[in-house]
């Protein structure tokens, strides 16, 4: 028992870090990627070729002063990052980041909690994530705050309608809940070819579900709640110091988790083709399995990253009909024709 507890305790702590460098480090490859598509160099000065902006920017945001204003609710001011943090880093603990490890005959698995029902998990965690912003904003007692907020509580609960059926079609296929089973069902029978993953049979469910990660992360070109030719900041404008790093901070865990969701899900997680015909063994195999998910992992965070420089911001009215009149009668169509289909085809 106290093994099993130090294990997890081990686990927990290498994932946390692992979230917290990557999340970090983002803010660096962003500005990198944006100077790149640009012709420019962006970030040089502190370390080589930059590398050491994100812990400059982290000690900035330490060392700046805490503002608070006046007319405020002061508690839930606090409140609303703190929930925005917590939440984003709460969805990392059922995604399956390898296979097991065998060590002196004892198995110990890369995953902190295999849920039965993994996914509605992540769609709880998201659903809280909207209270942090919306307390933030509403607590601020600005305007602009309160418009961003209300902007960014309608777009997550619009898009998260489209998401949860985009999945459910996923579900009917697979007939799991949980993440775990996800992943090695997409092994197929020799875990050795890429066409066992869920993209290959869910195209429209993977398109539907990338296009709701980027509404649920407020990633442009669904950032109307924090744009600011129109709201200045959005709901983090009375923002500062620490708190203000929060929540742009739970934004960049957020692309990094939803990266990982949906190479769990559509890519075959920690599966790569022809893993089982290396001939290596099965800790070897483990380990390549886990970097192999971590690189579908920077490619999608790289996709985000393209997007947010190629595609401008949508209109609002733009946002809403493509979640309600688009997105959600697409994805209830994909729900039909996956049931006909595996009607059609297991009798």
């Amino acid at each position: 028992m106290i093994s099993f507890l130090l294990y997890k305790g081990i686990v927990i702590g290498v994932i946390f870090t692992i979230t917290l460098l990557i999340a970090a480090y983002s803010t660096y490859a962003e500005r990198k990627v944006a100077a790149f598509m640009q012709d420019r160099i962006g970030p040089d000065r502190a370390g080589p070729f930059g590398i050491l902006q994100p812990l400059a920017d982290g000690l900035k945001f330490i060392m700046k002063e805490e503002i608070i204003p006046n007319v405020s609710n002061k508690l839930l001011f606090i409140l609303g990052p703190c929930i925005g943090m917590l939440t984003a880093l709460m969805a990392g603990v059922i995604i399956p980041w390898g296979n097991t490890l065998i060590v002196n005959g004892n198995e110990y698995s890369l995953q902190i909690a295999d849920l039965n029902i993994g996914i509605l998990y992540v769609f709880g965690v998201v659903s809280i994530g909207v209270y942090g912003i919306m307390i933030g904003g509403w607590a601020s007692n600005n305007k602009f705050s309160l418009l961003g907020a209300i902007r960014a509580s309608a777009q997550m609960i619009s898009y998260e309608i489209a998401m949860g059926l985009s999945i459910i079609a996923l579900i009917i296929m697979t007939g799991t809940l949980s993440l775990g089973e996800i992943d090695v069902l997409q092994a197929g029978g020799a875990g050795n070819d890429w066409n066992f993953w869920n993209v290959v049979y869910q195209p429209l469910g993977f398109v539907i579900f990338l296009i709701c990660a980027f509404a649920e992360c407020n990633r442009t070109p669904f950032d109307l709640p924090e744009c600011e030719t129109e709201l200045v900041g959005g709901y983090h404008t009375e923002y500062s110091s620490m708190k203000l790093g929060f929540y742009l901070f739970a934004e960049y865990i957020n692309m990094f988790i939803s990266s990982a969701v949906i190479s769990t899900l559509y890519f075959g997680g920690y599966n790569f083709p022809f893993m089982n015909n290396l001939g290596l063994d099965h800790n070897t195999i483990t380990v390549l399995g886990t970097i192999a998910l971590f690189a579908k992992i920077f490619f999608f965070i790289f996709f985000f990253m393209w997007i947010r420089w190629t595609v401008p911001r949508f209109r609002y009215d733009q946002l809403m009909n493509l979640g309600w009149k688009m997105l959600i009668p697409l994805a209830v169509a994909n729900i039909f024709v996956t049931g006909l289909v595996l009607i059609l085809t297991r009798g």
